[in-house]
């Protein structure tokens, strides 16, 4: 799926990006593999990059031969043809430390009128779409609207990386950071999830179009979703993320039923945070427990007292919880009360911001809907 980045990397991309190939076709998956003459990837330092004379890519070759039997002429093809991408490797670097975290900020880089405007177009054309969706899996057609746009600005920005060339580079040269063996890790099944993907579905695995990380089409999956979480929603016979509106949502839907998504269990509730004036250390140790109990909810209401409580008198009191805080740079945090809908969504994206920035960007577009 799309990983989010601060705006000053989209000018890094703009420079550092190399020239990329056609792009996917809605049809590619019919038509046979054609070997497409690329010239050697050139690092940054200058030196061809040839992946098939790199021990790791041997020894990741040897697996994919034994475990997949994958066909060994076709992966010495692909390897052949794909590009080390500088930039890749650049954008997946640490920010320098800079300003605290502004919840307001990222929220409006998201909820603003160009993007409003495309969602209103966007659920209108696809109105039967989403509520067959809705009944199907019992995800809001707002969520789904909310994520797509979130994602590409439904599909205006998918990414012009070729994911064959981006998941190659960070599979075998992912930069040194302190989750350097976790995210190589990452990669490198990602990878092997598209080579599979490939060959089940016929696919020029050399002409799909991904972010830097990547994600693939309007919903930005990565190639386990698209092999794992995509469907044919459109009924048409194959599955395209990068065209098919109507394969995006139910994709989505899809996606987030599977990670826990329940049908009619509301989102968030403001919530409001207490201390004791009479023994603050404790109620600081005991709000800090809370908000250190990651991406699930766990906690009932009854728990929670007399530390967090919200205001909405229709929390449901028969759920369970998680404390989630948005802070907002030198201004108050923002305390939530998060339902398991809510950690489902951070399952696409692991960010408070971006699952917050889902619903809230949703909202507003179902709202203009209404006005309009």
């Amino acid at each position: 799926m799309n990983t989010l980045r601060i705006l000053s990397k989209f000018v890094l991309i703009a420079l550092l990006s190399l020239s990329s190939t056609e792009a996917y076709s809605s049809d590619s998956k019919h038509k046979k593999n054609k070997t497409i003459k690329r010239t050697p990837a050139v690092a940054i330092q200058g030196e061809n990059v040839h992946f098939l004379d790199w021990k790791v890519v041997q020894e990741f070759r040897q697996e994919m031969l034994s475990k997949y039997q994958y066909d060994g002429v076709e992966f010495d093809n692909i390897l052949k043809q794909t590009r080390f991408v500088e930039s890749a490797v650049q954008l997946m670097k640490p920010m320098p430390a800079g300003k605290p975290k502004n919840w307001k900020v990222y929220r409006s880089r998201f909820v603003e009128t160009a993007r409003v405007n495309a969602g209103v177009a966007f659920w209108n054309r696809n109105e039967t779409t989403l509520k067959k969706a809705e009944t199907e899996f019992g995800v809001p057609a707002e969520i789904i609207v909310g994520l797509i746009g979130v994602e590409t600005i439904y599909g205006k920005n998918i990414g012009r990386y070729n994911a064959i060339d981006a998941i190659t580079t960070l599979a075998f040269a992912y930069p040194d950071t302190p989750n350097k063996e976790a995210r190589t890790l990452f990669f490198k099944n990602e990878l092997a999830q598209l080579l599979l993907w490939g060959r089940e579905t016929k696919s020029d695995v050399l002409q799909i179009k991904a972010s830097y990380a990547g994600a693939i089409g309007l919903c930005q999956f990565m190639p386990s979703s698209l092999r794992n979480f995509a469907v044919d929603y459109d009924q048409d016979g194959h599955i395209d993320l990068r065209t098919s509106e109507v394969d995006a949502i139910g994709s989505v839907a899809n996606y987030l039923a599977k990670h826990g998504w329940k049908k009619d269990l509301p989102y968030v509730f403001p919530a409001s945070i207490h201390q004791s004036s009479e023994n603050p250390e404790q109620s600081k140790r005991q709000i800090d427990e809370f908000l250190g109990k990651g991406l699930r909810a766990s906690l009932t209401l009854e728990s929670l007292k007399p530390y967090v409580t919200t205001p909405d008198v229709n929390a449901p009191s028969n759920i369970l919880y998680g404390v989630v805080d948005l802070q907002n740079g030198e201004d108050p945090t923002e305390f939530w009360l998060a339902s398991e809908n809510f950690f489902a969504i951070t399952q696409y994206n692991r960010s408070y911001f971006y699952a917050m920035s889902v619903i809230d960007l949703g909202k507003v577009i179902n709202l203009a809907r209404t006005k309009d």
